[in-house]
């Protein structure tokens, strides 16, 4: 009998769910920790992971956009941030036993390779993780949507979004309490009604790929294993 395919997967962590729950910024270390132990978890099943990280704890390049700030320098700031969030995840899964590369959409040879898509699939068929970077190395582009375009060009099975939401409701639950989460929606639907649970540039790739997208509460203790395993949790957008 012919093995099973193995799962290939980029897993997009919110840069905002690393913060210091009490601070609201910076790094938590025990969040790293469990969100690495839960990664190698998920590794240990033979699946194949990649990771795009946010910058949102430390930097978010939109919001000082917003205060007057050069956009284009803004943005590359978040950029730098993200290598931050990637560096410490890195350490956190080698000490999780998990061999981890990071990769850089912007060249810093010092600490990350720079991003090369034959050579990040090659760390995946070797069973290692994968963490990409600086976005896609230019502003104006979203880690949403750097998590979309890595995941086409790795060929992943699926995009899976972890933030501190349990999923994509029918309305906004913090003004509706009546709002009911979706099980499934279809591209069209989200980028349609407009929902700002993702960047709709990313949906839009991911629409014309056919790469499904899964919206999940990173910040459940198992949630992140059940979505990489292939588990039903949180919103599938397909």
């Amino acid at each position: 009998m012919s093995n099973p395919p193995v799962r290939r997967v980029v897993l997009k962590l919110s840069g905002e769910a690393f913060a210091d729950p009490t601070l609201g910024y910076g790094i938590d270390p025990i969040t790293v920790v469990r969100v690495a132990e839960e990664v190698a978890e998920a590794h240990a099943e033979s699946v194949q992971i990649a990771v795009v990280v946010g910058g949102g704890n430390i930097f978010r390049g939109v919001s000082q956009a917003a205060k007057g700030m050069d956009a284009a320098s803004a943005d590359y700031m978040g950029m730098l941030a993200t290598v931050i969030n990637a560096l410490a995840l890195r350490d956190a899964l080698e000490k999780a036993g998990v061999p981890t590369r990071v990769q850089s959409a912007i060249t810093m040879q010092e600490l990350a390779e720079p991003y090369i898509r034959l050579r990040a699939i090659r760390h995946l068929e070797k069973g290692r993780v994968v963490i990409f970077a600086a976005g896609t190395g230019n502003p104006f582009f979203t880690t949403d949507t750097t998590a979309a375009l890595r995941a086409v060009e790795m060929g992943a099975d699926a995009l899976l979004k972890a933030s501190k939401v349990d999923g994509i409701y029918d309305a906004d639950p913090a003004t509706h309490p009546d709002a009911k989460r979706l099980d499934e929606l279809s591209y069209m639907d989200f980028i349609s009604n407009e929902l700002r649970v993702m960047d709709t540039t990313a949906v839009t790739m991911s629409k014309e790929h056919g790469v499904p997208i899964v919206v999940f509460d990173m910040t459940v203790p198992g949630n992140i294993v059940k979505a990489v395993s292939g588990e039903k949790i949180g919103t599938v957008i397909h």
